[in-house]
């Protein structure tokens, strides 16, 4: 069986995702090829410092479809990035090498020579700056995409926050039925699709207990009424929940989707549930993107002490789609 590549983009130069990804190697072994788009020579610098012994194959884009591809080797796309040190400080002169790395990568799907995807974390204050919340919407920027959703995925339980990276005084006012519904259509797709298996939801409220001192009550007015309409439509959701008591185990134990109404209402716990056993998946693309749920963590990068699980779930996730 032919198993299409897994397009790896490595993202921040500076950051813990070259030890991680040398050690899912060691750990694994993965049966698609791993194309992963970097810079050979930092590479080659990281991997001394991290004392990792493994031969790298270049490969160019525009051979993908005719040359035959395995793991023996490190399945490598250069993108030049100059850098003396193999680790240094984050700033904004690797933002034209992550972009460069994200468009050849953006070019090898809309080509259709896979549709698997991972990328390493990067730097929001730098990278993004303020123009994007998160990857999930510079994504969904590049690839016109209108309709999207953050899934933290664990086989036992995943989340979704109907607001991303967005500060919490903002929140509120991005809360509308609408959105609700394009989001949990997401998820039931996406269950659907690659997981074979119906998404059973809980859908958290915004207030504490789902209660309001305000005249307008979110959980009430928008939340409550939007899930009698789409269990109408032969979805299985429940809600709104209180935040504090969904994620006991008796109540969690019921779904196997819990989404909330902003990030740190459902992170928290699933991280703290999960810890590294958890991978972002972005639903609504044209092709199946993954990245490891961790940011680039600058304190811990050449250390050699990272834990690679959530990137070894993400191509194992992948792993087994043709």
């Amino acid at each position: 069986m032919n198993y299409k590549p897994i397009i790896v983009v490595a993202g921040e130069p500076n950051s813990i995702f070259s030890e991680i990804f040398f050690k899912s190697l060691k750990i694994k072994k993965f049966k698609s090829p791993i194309v992963l788009i970097a810079s050979y020579k930092l590479i080659k610098l990281q991997m001394k410092k991290l004392n990792i012994n493994k031969k790298i194959r270049l490969i160019k884009f525009i051979d993908l479809k005719d040359i035959s591809l395995n793991n023996k080797k490190i399945n490598l796309i250069d993108v030049n990035f100059n850098q003396k040190k193999a680790f240094d400080e984050i700033s904004n002169k690797s933002n034209d090498y992550i972009k460069k790395s994200f468009d050849i990568a953006i070019q090898i799907l809309n080509e259709k020579i896979t549709n698997k995807f991972i990328n390493g974390p990067i730097s929001k204050k730098f990278f993004l700056k303020n123009k994007y919340l998160g990857i999930t919407e510079y994504l969904a920027s590049k690839t016109k995409t209108k309709n999207f959703a953050m899934l933290i995925y664990n086989k036992k339980l995943s989340v979704c926050p109907l607001t991303t990276h967005l500060p919490i005084n903002k929140v509120s006012k991005k809360i509308n039925k609408n959105t609700i519904k394009e989001k949990i259509k997401l998820i039931d797709i996406f269950f659907k699709k690659y997981l074979k298996k119906k998404a059973k939801i809980a859908v958290t409220g915004l207030n504490p207990h789902c209660e309001s001192i305000d005249v307008f009550n979110e959980d009430e007015k928008i939340i409550k009424p939007t899930i009698k309409t789409l269990n109408k439509s032969n979805y299985k959701i429940s809600g709104p929940f209180p935040a504090d008591t969904i994620f006991l185990k008796n109540n969690r134990k019921k779904y196997n989707v819990i989404m909330g109404m902003y990030h740190d209402q459902v992170l928290t716990p699933i991280k703290t549930l999960y810890e590294y056993d958890a991978i972002n998946i972005t639903l609504g693309l044209p092709f199946l993107r993954i990245s490891p749920d961790h940011g680039p963590n600058e304190k811990m990068m050449g250390k050699n002490k990272s834990n690679p699980l959530s990137l070894v779930s993400a191509l194992t996730f992948l792993d087994f789609r043709k």
